[in-house]
């Protein structure tokens, strides 16, 4: 599966546009970790339990794309883009989105 953020992909020709796909999960930290990353936050620096949390969620995110795409018989996915929005305090909704396309 060729994935990118362009409208084309470098080498190929897109023979059929399928349609958009997509992915998400809405992730939050167990209280241990969110009072740790309160606590950085008083003295600043890199709150890396939220870092791990929204890289874990990306990761899933698109493992969730692609498995949508091959569900189609998606060659490739481009226009892939990330979204995110809060939930709730201390969760996240990851969303990642693309265009399926058939490539020759």
């Amino acid at each position: 599966m060729i994935i990118v953020n362009t409208d084309f992909v470098q080498g190929k020709t897109i023979t059929e546009t399928i349609g958009v796909v997509k992915g998400n999960t809405i992730r939050a930290k167990h209280i241990g970790k969110d009072i740790v990353a309160g606590l950085r936050q008083l003295v600043g620096g890199e709150l890396k339990e939220y870092t791990e949390m929204l890289t874990e969620a990306r990761k899933e995110s698109m493992q969730r794309m692609v498995k949508e795409a091959e569900a189609i018989k998606a060659d490739g996915i481009i226009n892939v883009r990330f979204t995110t929005s809060q939930v709730m305090a201390s969760a996240a909704e990851i969303m990642v989105y693309g265009t399926a396309v058939k490539l020759k």
